[in-house]
């Protein structure tokens, strides 16, 4: 038996066998999402962790000061002169999106996600061993060689030997798609309401979204929009950032919005997938905000309802992540659901970024 002794090194955690800065980092990141990109409070928040948890440990070795220092030199944060604070840098706000995308995918089921597939035939990635007639437009590197000698040998005599377009066989693929995505995010009040703080996970969500396409489906596109009394598009930087306002839920400019940025996209699938928690409650008219926050108002609801029908009839998919459990809602969402004829899903915030990606990947169907 032999051993390997080296020395000691006071920044590793003896009990998770991982580096203190390692550590430090992984709960200074999830304080960034709740602090919405605030590194000031988060960096607080955690040397008040540390006060009452020890996270970095006994002794003096490291400290939350040689934490911030290290954050520094790695070029995770900087000082910003102009706003006078410190502010995550873009390498920083690109690790947050990895960070979210893995966590999410390491809660997922094992084989539950994979590439973009769709239930039709078509040049693609993965072979079946099922085979067909050539056609027309059919890739020959899907060639099937023996299916193709065999039609031959069976079409035509053995001593004259042919073989014609009739005899050629190829293997049937999956076809995989693009994709264009309008993801619309509920920053109405209700989203911090009752201690219950919904928009972190929401924001994790959207991160890993973005990471998700920017990664593996280059060809998609993905535009991001927020929702409160008014609608504005958000940039993949801005989404640590985002806060909940003291706003209404005006779902039916949010959905105007998507499908007007659809309507300019080429991509063969069209989807808006809008995470919420409340009922719409807000809408303009004549060019004044009208809101109504007691139960649902039918005024808002039809405008809504006939814009989710705009939508079926563009071909542009709805798939709602309702995050609240009230059954009135719920029944709302129903009823959007069959006037687009979409998709939704009734989720709790642990799980709901596995309802998206999920989602997003299973169903990225072309449609004929």
């Amino acid at each position: 038996m032999h051993f390997l002794y080296q020395k000691w090194d006071p920044r590793f955690n003896s009990n998770q066998n991982l580096p203190v800065f390692d550590k430090l980092n992984d709960i200074f990141q999830q304080l960034l999402y709740i602090s919405s990109g605030d590194v000031g409070q988060a960096l607080k928040w955690l040397t008040e962790l540390d006060k009452e948890y020890n996270l970095t440990g006994e002794g003096d070795e490291y400290g939350i000061a040689d934490f911030i220092k290290d954050l520094e030199d790695k070029g995770y944060i900087k000082y910003d002169e102009e706003a006078v604070e410190v502010v995550l840098t873009r390498k920083s706000e690109r690790e947050l999106r990895t960070k979210a995308l893995e966590e999410i995918f390491r809660n997922l089921k094992k084989g539950s996600s994979g590439e973009h597939k769709t239930s039709y035939e078509g040049k693609g990635r993965e072979r079946h061993p099922e085979t067909k007639k050539w056609q027309h437009g059919d890739d020959f590197n899907q060639f099937d060689s023996p299916g193709t000698i065999l039609n031959a040998l069976r079409n035509n005599p053995i001593d004259d030997f042919r073989l014609t377009e009739d005899d050629l066989q190829v293997y049937e693929t999956d076809h995989n798609t693009s994709m264009a995505t309008v993801l619309m995010i509920d920053l109405s009040h209700s989203m911090v309401l009752y201690g219950e703080d919904r928009i972190t996970p929401a924001k994790k969500v959207a991160m890993a979204l973005a990471e998700l396409i920017l990664n593996n489906y280059s060809k998609d596109s993905l535009d991001i929009i927020a929702f409160g009394n008014e609608v504005w598009p958000v940039t993949i930087e801005e989404l640590p950032y985002l806060k909940v306002g003291p706003y209404h839920t005006n779902t039916l400019a949010g959905l105007e919005l998507a499908r007007h940025i659809l309507q300019r996209k080429k991509h063969a699938n069209k989807q808006i997938l809008m995470i919420t928690d409340g009922k719409p409650s807000a809408m303009y008219e004549n060019g004044k905000l009208y809101k109504n926050s007691y139960g649902l108002d039918r005024k808002i609801v039809n405008k809504v309802l006939n814009e989710a029908t705009n939508c079926k009839k563009e071909k542009i998919s709805i798939t709602t992540f309702m995050i609240a459990q009230d059954p009135y809602l719920q029944n709302f969402v129903r009823e959007m659901t069959e006037a687009n004829k979409g998709r939704a899903y009734f989720s709790g915030l642990d799980n709901l970024g596995g309802f998206v990606l999920e989602d997003y990947v299973r169903n990225r169907k072309k449609r004929v």
